[in-house]
């Protein structure tokens, strides 16, 4: 018998594994309704990465080619031994983290000041945040185009502007063995700087206003504000998005394969570009698997360090 939602005892113990008065059945059974409000959202993932995931594990140990006709053959750690020795990969992969550095550090650091300066009350300052994302919102392959005609050698904007000060004749900034790889990386910069502004400018908009005045009140000036208040609350923030652009750079393919292919030289291969060329161009897919197997487990290990680094520098503070 119930009054107002009130259940008057029968006398009757509750089922094992319920709760008095508990609405809904066992723990069991709405663990199972969970898996199936879950199971929509899982089987893409498990079928569009988990699955080639493993396949790309496990061709890694064969001698997959294409145009062959006769069945893939298992031939154990033969690509990993050819890849200890193979100095073009290891060249293509200290490119690669030079470029990773060369445009994570630079790409931080800017996005760190231009979110400091969006920040603050400024006059249409919603319009420069727009504007400030818009190179985020362009498609890699438009960049680089883009940056091309920028770089062009006869009439791009770079060159043309270096002659209307008198300062030379310009150069051909992608084909030049010094001037390439620079060149790439300030395209890498400029493209991917938006996405770390607003991931930075939401930490400190989350960031008390005011313990800055607390700390104004106190005679802190700008600077220490920013080590003692802002950057303590950006921390975490800056952690992850430090991290995971180290991943996108180091794993960047369309913007370099559209400004130089790799070229010249070879002096903007990255691993990625390599082991593209090793699959679709001469067809060594065991090999090139091989070759992002290594490259999964180098990137795991430095990120693995990295990370343990720098929490542990805050646990220090």
């Amino acid at each position: 018998m119930t009054l107002a939602g009130a259940t008057v005892s029968s006398g009757r113990s509750a089922p094992p594994g319920t709760r008095p008065g508990a609405r809904g059945g066992p723990p069991a059974r709405s663990g199972a309704g969970a898996w199936f409000l879950v199971l929509p959202a899982l089987i893409p993932i498990l079928l569009l990465s988990v699955v080639p995931i493993v396949y790309g594990i496990a061709l890694a140990f064969t001698d997959a080619q294409s145009g062959r006709t006769r069945s893939i053959q298992w031939i154990g750690t033969l690509n990993f031994r050819d890849l200890l020795h193979d100095g073009l990969f290891w060249e293509s992969f200290r490119i690669g983290l030079v470029w990773a550095v060369g445009v994570t550090v630079p790409q931080f650091v800017l996005a760190l000041g231009l979110a400091l300066l969006l920040n603050e009350n400024l006059r249409l300052r919603w319009l420069a945040r727009a504007l400030a994302i818009v190179p985020w919102a362009m498609p890699e392959v438009v960049v680089g185009i883009m940056w091309r005609l920028v770089y062009n050698p006869d009439a791009g904007i770079l060159n043309e502007t270096i002659r209307d000060l008198g300062l030379g004749d310009g150069r051909d900034w992608l084909t030049g063995l010094a001037t390439a790889l620079p060149a790439v990386i300030l395209v890498g910069v400029w493209a991917g700087m938006p996405q770390t502004t607003v991931a930075l400018l939401a930490g400190l908009q989350n960031t008390p206003h005011e313990l800055h005045e607390a700390a104004a009140l106190d005679g802190a000036g700008a600077w220490r504000r920013f080590r003692t208040v802002t950057w303590p609350a950006l921390r975490p923030v800056a952690l992850s998005i430090t991290a995971l652009n180290f991943i996108w750079n180091f794993n960047a393919f369309a913007l370099v394969y559209v400004l130089t292919n790799g070229g010249p030289g070879g002096r903007t291969r990255l691993p990625m570009l390599f082991a593209y060329e090793e699959a679709f161009r001469y067809g060594q897919f065991g090999y090139a698997a091989a070759m992002g197997c290594v490259m999964v487990a180098v990137i795991s290990v430095i990120l693995a360090v990295y990370l343990a680094g720098r929490l542990r520098g805050g646990e220090d503070r």
